[in-house]
């Protein structure tokens, strides 16, 4: 007879969970990576396992949840395109009904958003969003993490993102919202965060402002953070280029910033282009803690996803 499935909830995207879940998350990882939760030594996630969907290379994602899951006493187990059904034709829902009757958890890294939410929708466990060409929530839950590191409680404080308004960009807009700060984004006009996105966040009326200058845009921050200036599977063209090439983070815009301000980016980086090697190698970047952090993130997604925190 089978196991029942596994009760969970799915880790979908910041403003799809409560203000206080996201909260106890963060404060649930910075205990899990400074050994102070129980759990960091009870493997309270033994005889289950993960698996992880990849239809985009990863590192950091790959890496983080792999180990992420070990720690907490399971395992984990790697599907990629090229190796599963999914990429010959399987339906997202089929391949959702059978891993559910395998394992206990789904991560998946997607191109299209569609594929996560029907992933959610047919699996009968918690399905996770490893990254999809619209949100990337846990790198964000990881950044929260960071920047509450070095800077103190992020509710209050002042955030600029300078680049592309890609997926990262949007995700920074739903964690403006739900950990209650403030974000302002520059960016050209043709590379502006999705129209709903903006509209949402003008509806719950969070502190998002969006401008084309990216020296007004970092005046007062307490951090900057960029992404590359071609996100995976988008074109990459000499116009993009062109248009985003005054919104690079350099020494020059870090000066707008507060003293003691702080640099992140989510990785790969290219240094030259959104960001100069001199900040991203210098002391105001925090990119490898942020890096870290993942794991730690990571565990406590996991766990309230198994609905144990």
């Amino acid at each position: 007879m089978r196991d029942a499935p596994v009760k969970g909830r799915h880790f979908l995207d910041l403003d799809k969970i409560p203000k206080p879940d996201l909260r106890r998350i963060i404060d649930v990882s910075r205990q899990l990576k400074s050994g102070d939760h129980p759990f960091a030594t009870s493997r309270p996630l033994a005889d289950k396992s993960l698996a992880m969907i990849f239809e985009k290379p990863s590192t950091r994602t790959r890496v983080s949840f792999e180990l992420a899951m070990r720690r907490l006493g399971g395992d984990a187990i790697v599907l990629e395109r090229e190796s599963s059904q999914l990429g010959r034709g399987e339906t997202v829902a089929d391949t959702a009904r059978v891993l559910s009757r395998y394992v206990q958890c789904v991560m998946v890294r997607t191109n299209k958003e569609q594929k996560l939410l029907e992933l959610a929708e047919f699996a009968s466990i918690p399905v996770i969003n490893g990254l999809t060409d619209r949100t990337h929530p846990c790198q964000l839950m990881a950044d929260v993490m960071t920047f509450e590191e070095h800077i103190g409680p992020i509710e209050g404080k002042r955030v600029t993102w300078s680049g592309d308004g890609n997926n990262m960009a949007t995700s920074w807009i739903h964690a403006a919202a739900q950990f209650d700060f403030q974000l302002r984004i520059a960016c050209p006009e043709p590379l502006m965060p999705p129209k709903d996105v903006l509209d949402w966040a003008k509806n719950i009326d969070a502190d998002v402002e969006i401008v084309t200058d990216p020296v007004k845009a970092a005046e007062g921050a307490d951090c900057i953070v960029t992404d590359t200036w071609v996100s995976m599977g988008d074109e990459d063209t000499s116009d993009r280029h062109n248009m985003l090439r005054g919104f690079q983070v350099d020494e020059r815009l870090m000066k707008q910033a507060k003293p003691g301000a702080i640099f992140m980016h989510c990785l790969p980086a290219h240094r030259g282009e959104e960001v100069t090697g001199s900040v991203i190698d210098g002391v105001q970047s925090v990119v490898w803690d942020e890096a870290e952090n993942r794991l730690h993130a990571q565990q406590g997604i996991l766990l309230w996803c198994f609905g144990l925190i």
